[in-house]
């Protein structure tokens, strides 16, 4: 079964994280398959992309319960920061349209996107900071553009919580909406998006991120570098074990 949805109807692509009884956790086969998706959007003719998750949850980042992948770390971060680099390089807008937990990896999913619609269950988080670890999918570049250095560093330092609305005063999110409206109200804004020419919004999506995406590889490889150093870690071996022994 694959672990990503994909539909495209009207000109809207939808793409669905289908891992609902691990909450949308991120394991390597969901990066292949959603980059498998995000291929298929590329070489489709879709004017838009939401990108949404099944179930309770948008993403509630790496799966801590699966076994560590054996092999080369690098090419396995690699292929996860690859996300990032085709959700930007993407000619299509993405709308991410976040419910419930939206966590490390599954937050920077989102950060990736050029719109980013919330409900008011859901909730943000960057825990990497606490399990020793290091964030990836260039949030180290995409989350002080959108909220500021400083609460970027507080949001990555402190690895608090953050609620839908709460999200929307950061500057984190475009909207939020009750629960149950969002899937409605992310076609709605899809909608509008396919309406218009897709030279147009694809030019609009290009240089609103040339001074941004400039800087973002170097972003990804400065991440890789130091998830190298701390995916071994003993902080990160205590911190999954821990993780791994709940009930």
């Amino acid at each position: 079964m694959s672990t990503v949805d994909l539909a495209v109807a009207d000109g809207i692509a939808q793409i669905r994280l289908n891992r609902p009884e691990r909450l949308n956790a991120v394991a390597p086969a969901l990066v292949e398959d959603l980059l498998a998706a995000l291929d298929d959007v590329a070489r489709g003719d879709a004017r838009v992309v939401v990108l949404s998750g099944n179930g309770r949850a948008f993403c509630a980042g790496h799966d801590l319960k699966e076994p560590t992948p054996e092999g080369d770390s690098r090419t396995r971060l690699d292929r996860l920061q690859d996300v990032t680099r085709r959700l930007r390089a993407l000619r299509q807008p993405v709308i991410a349209a976040v419910h419930g937990y939206a966590i490390g990896a599954g937050a920077e999913f989102a950060l990736g996107c050029d719109l980013i619609l919330a409900a008011e269950d859901a909730v943000f988080r960057f825990p990497e900071v606490s399990l020793g670890l290091s964030v990836t999918g260039a949030a180290s570049r995409l989350l002080p553009l959108l909220v500021g250095p400083l609460k970027a560093k507080e949001l990555l330092l402190l690895g608090d919580r953050i609620s839908g609305t709460e999200a929307r005063e950061l500057g984190l999110v475009n909207a939020v909406f009750p629960a149950n409206e969002l899937p409605e109200r992310a076609h709605d804004w899809a909608e509008k998006i396919a309406s218009h020419p897709a030279e147009a919004a694809t030019m609009a999506k290009r240089v609103l991120d040339s001074g941004i995406d400039n800087a973002l590889e170097s972003a990804l490889e400065l991440e890789v570098s130091h998830a190298l150093i701390t995916e071994h870690s003993a902080a990160v071996r205590a911190s999954t074990e821990a993780f791994r022994s709940r009930a």
